[in-house]
């Protein structure tokens, strides 16, 4: 294996990572921000009002994103695996 196999293996596990975490994120911040504004507009710093929104949020996110998460592993997977005999060489 050469270096630059290695650096591009990681790079395209980590590219995989973040574009499979990027709904759940996304969500969360909007989410925050809006929880934000809402308690910046009405003086209320309630700690639950922060995370219990996000939480379920979040939840709902990973609820509709998880057959396109699933999809992603499965085909990172498959050509992970069907590429083993040329990683090895």
């Amino acid at each position: 294996m050469t270096p630059e196999f290695v650096i591009g293996f990681a790079r395209e596990a980590i590219e995989m990572t973040l574009m499979i975490a990027l709904p759940m994120l996304a969500v969360g911040m909007v989410v925050g921000l809006t929880v934000s504004i809402f308690q910046a507009a009405t003086q209320l710093q309630e700690m639950t009002l922060t995370i219990v929104p996000k939480i379920i949020a979040i939840f709902l996110a990973l609820l509709i994103a998880f057959p396109w998460i699933m999809d992603k592993m499965m085909s990172y997977t498959t050509n992970l695996f069907l590429n083993l005999p040329n990683y090895i060489k």
